[in-house]
């Protein structure tokens, strides 16, 4: 593996993705979220109709999936990945072991093997942003995060962005989505959402960004013994309250 290899886990709209780019800019690292990973899963067999208690047409499909990422990673780039119906989706697909287990060589081959950075160099390490980065994906990586926040906050975030994209979706709504997927995705029998022994645990609750920097790339500088690739004061806040 890698020596560098940073996993940030946690429920959703914790902050991860906020986190896990600043680390990258800072420190010149490359970012994969996982979670799109399952949501390309969920939002594909939902459109075929596969219905997820056909446990090996999921598998089947996932590992078709799989084999397309490793020759086309941009089909993470589709925007309906980040919408509402890919989240909830995602996360009923992803309770299904073959799934994960088909999902789990690319996330290693990335860790293991980080693609070039857009300029061509080779980046300091690789940042998995997930739900199992710590606990299966990566045990051993360099450094563990987990990144929560309280559930109520997480949907306020999630419900802001939601809008931002044009979804049509009331804040209760999603309020509903977040409770019902933290359940899923912490009581489901394989690679439940958890923190790792080792992680460094992260409530971003009331936070900005800028506070959760501070402490974030110290604990990187110190334990990794890296410089900043980039002043700190070039991370900039993704909505006027700072929110992660």
């Amino acid at each position: 593996m890698n020596p560098l290899v940073i996993t940030i886990d946690g429920p959703a709209a914790a902050g991860k993705g906020t986190i896990a780019r600043n680390v990258a800019h800072l420190f010149d690292f490359i970012v994969l979220d996982t979670g799109l990973l399952y949501r390309l899963v969920g939002l594909n067999c939902h459109r075929a109709g596969i219905n997820p208690h056909d446990l090996d047409t999921c598998t089947r499909r996932a590992e078709e999936l799989a084999k397309t990422l490793m020759t086309n990673p941009r089909v993470l780039d589709d925007p309906d990945l980040r919408g509402r119906e890919a989240g909830i989706y995602a996360s009923v697909y992803s309770a299904i072991p073959g799934v994960r287990n088909a999902m789990t060589k690319y996330q290693r081959d990335f860790a293991e093997h980080p693609p070039l950075m857009p300029d061509g160099s080779h980046p300091t390490g690789a940042i998995l942003d997930g739900r199992d980065c710590g606990t299966v994906i990566c045990p051993d990586a360099s450094l563990k995060f987990y990144v929560t926040a309280h559930v109520e906050e997480r949907a306020h975030r999630r419900h802001r962005d939601l809008v931002a994209r044009g979804d049509d979706v009331t804040y209760n709504d999603v309020l509903q989505d977040l409770m019902q997927r933290d359940h899923r995705d912490m009581t489901r029998a394989v690679a439940p959402t958890m923190p790792a022994d080792d992680a460094i645990i992260i409530d971003t609750t009331g936070r900005s960004v800028e506070d959760i920097m501070d402490d974030v790339a110290g604990v990187v500088q110190d334990r990794l013994h890296l410089g900043l690739d980039q002043p700190q004061g070039e991370i900039t806040k993704r909505n006027t309250e700072g929110a992660p």
